[in-house]
């Protein structure tokens, strides 16, 4: 859009301080001739944008009208850009939207920003799978949650008018959190057959945080499936990679050169499956019926292959 262009043109001269049509034209992906008309135009426009011929010459802002992000600390910036960046790689949008906050920066932060920019990439498929596919109703409700509009969706065979509050990717599924005449609620984007976006305004809570109300989702979600609860001990330092293995499922219940937690799980069937593997690295305590389902591991495994030698 040419809008967006005359943005990056004004950017591109405030970090420079002088350019030349051709240079914009490069930087921009236009031809000279519009590169020139774009830069006609901000002059038209009322920004002191002049032209300085001869050797030497170009284009440049009057008495170095600047319109920057100085108001950004430079911790704020590398955080900005660290967070932009990945985005960038796979989104042309974000790429452009980069570019131009580079330009707009102060010079004293360009470099840093810059690095920051191409220090992470995001690759969103597990090994041996390709990369997955946004999917297309997630661009349309993102554009009901920015423009704040009321969507009309058909989920589980029923037409809903919600005024969604915002989207949550976790891990490749994608969820729609949005205000209802019920209350608020969660909807499973994949599982949305039809959707639209209306004119009508959306309302949002006052001081919404969608972070913490998908927080709020996660652990009502974990409450319900981890109906079952097991005490075990393990050497300490088998804890952190323990911790990360049951994430929230794992408490620590006391510390020393043997840890005491709690894990959960759906069943005592689920809990053993997962420690299973842990052999005598971690005991179980109790209840039972987890030390039952061990046990009943063990037997199917030595009769499937044998007892160690």
């Amino acid at each position: 859009m040419r809008a967006d262009r005359l943005v990056a043109v004004l950017l591109l001269m405030q970090s420079r301080g002088r350019v030349t049509a051709a240079e914009i034209a490069t930087e921009t992906e236009v031809s000279v001739a519009t590169a020139r008309r774009d830069l006609e135009a901000l002059s038209a426009a009322g920004i002191p944008v002049y032209p300085q011929p001869g050797r030497g010459g170009g284009w440049a802002l009057l008495g170095g009208a600047r319109t920057d992000l100085s108001g950004l600390k430079a911790s704020e910036a590398r955080a900005l850009f660290l967070l932009l960046g990945p985005a960038a790689a796979i989104a042309p949008e974000a790429k452009a939207a980069l570019r131009k906050l580079v330009r707009a920066l102060p010079a004293t932060f360009r470099q840093e920003a810059e690095a920051a920019a191409g220090a992470v990439v995001v690759d969103p498929a597990r090994w041996g799978e390709h990369r997955r596919t946004r999917p297309v109703l997630v661009d349309l409700l993102e554009d009901a949650v920015v423009r704040r509009r009321t969507a009309r969706l058909t989920y589980s065979g029923r037409d809903r008018l919600v005024a969604p509050y915002g989207l949550v990717d976790k891990d490749d599924i994608w969820y729609l959190i949005a205000g209802t005449p019920d209350g608020r609620r969660t909807f499973r984007v994949d599982r949305i057959t039809g959707a639209e976006v209306t004119d009508e305004p959306a309302e949002r809570p006052a001081g919404f945080d969608l972070a913490a109300a998908w927080d709020e989702v996660v652990t009502a979600m974990e409450a319900r499936r981890a109906t079952t609860t097991a005490t075990a001990t393990l050497d300490a330092h088998h804890l952190p990679v323990l911790r990360r293995r049951f994430g929230r499922h794992c408490e620590v219940l006391s510390h020393g050169d043997r840890a005491r937690v709690a894990l959960t799980a759906p069943t005592a069937l689920d809990l053993a499956r997962q420690l299973a593997g842990w052999g005598d690295l971690v005991t179980v305590e109790g209840p039972q019926d987890v030390r039952d389902e061990l046990a009943n591991l063990a037997a199917q495994l030595t009769t499937l292959y044998g007892r160690p030698r």
